[in-house]
């Protein structure tokens, strides 16, 4: 059974800065790839950003190309988030997700494994 634990959330003013963590456990990774998403109020998860665990590829949602950076590190079995340039309407809970074939870990409704989520809240 795969366990995804996320942290680093917190309130940050717009323009500022944070780097969200997802440290997962539970089986070897080294085929899975792993995903971002993000729920803000009132609205549907979205996908965020995605990464092989080789890393050999990525992928963005357009709303945060140019912004955020997902990267992973092998040996802590953890991957990142840093997101630079956060805006207000970045504000949501962020959920860590992974999955062992590519196309599904980009999809909120395919991806097979989920954390509880950590909350960034940009203010204005």
């Amino acid at each position: 059974q795969v366990q995804l634990v996320e942290s680093g959330g917190g309130l940050v003013q717009a323009g500022g800065s944070l780097r969200l963590s997802c440290a997962a456990s539970g089986r070897t990774f080294s085929s899975y790839a792993m995903g971002w998403f993000r729920q803000a109020p009132g609205k549907e998860r979205e996908f965020v950003a995605a990464i092989r665990w080789s890393g050999s590829s990525t992928n963005y949602a357009d709303s945060v190309k140019g912004r955020f950076t997902i990267s992973r590190d092998i040996p802590k079995n953890t991957v990142y988030l840093q997101m630079n340039s956060l805006r207000p309407e970045d504000t949501g809970v962020y959920y860590c997700a992974a999955d062992s074939l590519w196309h599904r870990v980009l999809d909120v409704t395919t991806a097979g494994y989920w954390g509880q989520g950590t909350q960034v809240t940009v203010s204005s």
